[in-house]
C-alpha cells in the first residue's frame, strides 16, 4: 500500500467560488474512480487499490466518508473526517 501524504486542494471559479475539493490521500496514479454518490463525490484508487483521494462536488455527509475509509489507517480516517470540513462547492 502507498504511504499517506495528505493535502487538501480546492478549485475555484473565475468569480473565486470553490467548485470543487480534493482530499488527496496519497501520491500515486489513477487506476480506477468510483461515483460515491450520485454526481457529488468520486474515489480515485491506484491499480493496487490503495485510496488516493476523494473529490468532493458539493457537501457530503460524514457517514459516507467514513464508511469509504473504514478499511484504511487512523491517520487517513482523520484527514478525510477533519479535511471535509473545509470549504466545500454548495450544491
Amino acid at each position: 500500500m502507498i504511504k499517506p501524504r495528505f493535502r487538501l486542494e480546492v478549485s475555484f471559479s473565475e468569480a473565486a467560488e470553490p467548485v470543487a475539493s480534493y482530499l488527496r490521500v496519497r501520491e500515486g496514479s489513477v487506476a480506477q474512480t468510483k461515483e460515491l454518490i450520485d454526481g457529488v463525490a468520486f474515489a480515485d484508487y491506484a491499480a493496487d487499490g490503495s485510496l488516493l483521494g476523494v473529490e468532493l462536488l458539493a457537501e457530503c455527509r460524514p457517514e459516507y466518508l467514513d464508511r469509504l475509509c473504514a478499511a484504511e489507517p487512523e491517520p487517513v480516517r482523520r484527514f478525510l473526517r477533519q479535511g471535509a470540513r473545509w470549504p466545500v462547492p454548495a450544491a
